[in-house]
């Protein structure tokens, strides 16, 4: 049930919230938020959706609340920016997602335009994103030539990957059992093993031939050259292999990489202290030593 206080209550706290942004871009406000533009933004936005669903992976209430609080201020400071050029009204883009919401959620909203799209009674999440496709397709225009290009061209590699094996799963480009899954990570492997080999055959042969040996270089030679794009093609493979297994496994690859980038840099900024406490330099004399403080991080739950 719809709590009426509630609506009020977040409609004055967004009109506040709406005019703080508003002082701050006026003649006399904050000189650093003035000279910000919606593409100066975009950076903070990528930071800020991330540490918010960082705060909700740890299930830490308090700072969810913060995060997503920043994600919004970017999300209305940037749309306000367009405001103030013409562009369009942050109560359009708000109507226009509101009617959209409306429009996908027929079997919500009786009066909803989608209910030309509906072909049967939807009672579970995958009917609605069925039904949600066949509302973009047909009644919003969203048909292209392919479904990947409804995927944005300027995601970030690993979100794109996973996107795009989305998409083609939908259109049954898929495998339907994990095993074969797991078998193409391992096929991928081999293939980024066997490019290795082969650059390090070439830059043998080249070190022998010319002196130089490093892909890329100024003086460096096409069969190097070659040889490197080819590993980096395979390592790619490799790459979006992994990928797609997270994707059978029910695993955001990003949200799973994120984690594991705090995780190291808890895990590593330990053993920094521990090994400056202990007047023990960082380099590969003193491996074994690294290894135990890491190994005592982890203990701890770092």
């Amino acid at each position: 049930m719809i709590n009426d206080n509630d609506t009020y209550e977040a409609t004055e706290a967004f009109t506040r919230f709406l005019n703080v942004i508003k002082k701050l871009r006026e003649p006399d406000g904050c000189p650093w938020d003035k000279e910000q533009t919606p593409l100066s933004m975009r950076r903070d936005l990528v930071e800020e959706t991330f540490e918010a669903v960082d705060a909700i992976t740890h299930d830490d209430a308090s700072h969810a609340r913060e995060e997503l609080g920043d994600v919004l201020l970017n999300t209305i400071m940037i749309s306000y920016m367009y405001e103030q050029k013409g562009d369009f009204k942050i109560a359009d883009a708000i109507n226009e997602l509101a009617e959209k919401l409306i429009r996908r959620h027929p079997h919500v909203f009786p009066q909803s335009e989608g209910k030309a799209c509906v072909t049967e009674k939807v009672t579970d999440s995958r009917q609605v994103l069925n039904q949600w496709d066949r509302i973009k397709e047909n009644l919003e225009g969203r048909n292209t030539g392919s479904i990947l290009d409804e995927v944005p061209q300027g995601f970030p590699p690993l979100l794109k990957a996973y996107k795009m094996q989305k998409k083609a799963g939908k259109r049954g480009f898929d495998w339907r059992d994990l095993q074969p899954v797991y078998d193409k990570i391992t096929e991928e492997l081999h293939e980024v093993e066997e490019a290795r080999c082969s650059l390090e055959r070439v830059k043998q042969e080249s070190e022998k031939n010319s002196g130089i040996t490093e892909p890329f270089e100024m003086k460096s030679n096409d069969k190097v050259n070659s040889a490197q794009l080819h590993l980096e093609e395979e390592i790619g493979d490799l790459l979006f292999a992994v990928v797609n297994y997270a994707r059978h496994l029910g695993v955001d690859p990003e949200t799973a990489l994120n984690r594991t980038n705090r995780k190291f840099y808890q895990r590593f900024t330990f053993v920094e202290q521990q090994m400056k406490d202990a007047g023990i330099p960082m380099d590969y004399e003193h491996l074994k030593e690294e290894d135990e403080f890491w190994n005592e991080a982890k203990r701890r739950g770092l």
